[in-house]
């Protein structure tokens, strides 16, 4: 694998890190940026082949294939002067920031791929979304988890969207675990009781062979409790709500 550079080492430039050189036989050189100084040594002192550089530029200058993993808010700061030579790969990360604008920041000729890493990648268990199709870039989250390429910026915009219902996911059953609890049950009880429910959960998704809609029918009993929830609480007027809050932030990601 080439040398991959990593400027904005936060959760995700942590994670990808982790998945590329976590109990591998060879890892891929690393380098680091400076921003996010607490994590990039951490990493460093934990994997002989990552580097921390002085700065930005020196991460672009050393390494073949370059992350853009800083905050969007943080952008113009974190790549002020930052030039990128046309024979590099880039691989932008930041939500709702387009190759266009990235690649007149970085006045570069370089293929410039989006891509939405997610956390998970440390475990080398998440599909990433790429676009356009790069056959470096896509090799490398196979490594990760897999990749999959879309045809256009719409489709990723679609895709990056539900990325934004992850928080949602957990602050449910942060509801969950308090309900239990408003009803006399130890909030330890309800907290251990809910994330085994949902671990369970979690491991049917990884059969492939059924469909979401037919691993929830499968999960039902006509006339019963799930059935009942479902119904009742996420009915039509919850899902469209789900869906104007999806197209609101579908709209901001397509500028």
């Amino acid at each position: 694998m080439k040398r991959i550079g990593i400027i904005g080492v936060g959760e995700i430039g942590r994670a990808v890190v982790v998945g590329l050189c976590e109990g591998v036989e060879e890892a891929p050189e690393v380098f680091l940026s400076p921003r996010g100084a607490r994590t990039a040594a951490e990493l460093a002192a934990r994997y002989a082949s990552v580097r921390v550089c002085a700065d930005n530029q020196e991460v672009a200058d050393r390494s073949d294939l370059v992350f853009v993993a800083v905050r969007r808010q943080d952008r113009h700061e974190a790549l002020a002067g930052v030039r990128v030579g046309d024979d590099k790969v880039v691989v932008n990360v930041m939500a709702g920031v387009g190759n266009d604008e990235l690649r007149g920041t970085l006045d570069t000729g370089a293929a410039l791929v989006r891509a939405i890493p997610l956390p998970a990648v440390r475990e080398r268990r998440s599909v990433t979304v790429t676009f356009p199709s790069h056959p470096e870039v896509d090799a490398l989250f196979e490594r990760t988890g897999g990749a999959l390429p879309v045809a256009d910026e719409a489709a990723f915009n679609v895709l990056s969207a539900l990325t934004g219902t992850l928080t949602t996911h957990y602050a449910y059953l942060t509801a969950l675990t308090s309900w239990a609890a408003d009803q006399g049950i130890d909030a330890g009880d309800a907290d251990r009781y809910v994330r085994g429910l949902f671990q369970g959960v979690g491991r049917t998704l990884g059969d492939g062979t059924r469909a979401l809609h037919q691993l929830a029918a499968d999960h039902e009993t006509p006339g019963g409790s799930n059935e009942r929830i479902r119904t009742t609480w996420f009915d039509a007027d919850n899902s469209a709500a789900l869906g104007k809050a999806l197209d609101g932030l579908l709209d901001d990601l397509n500028g």
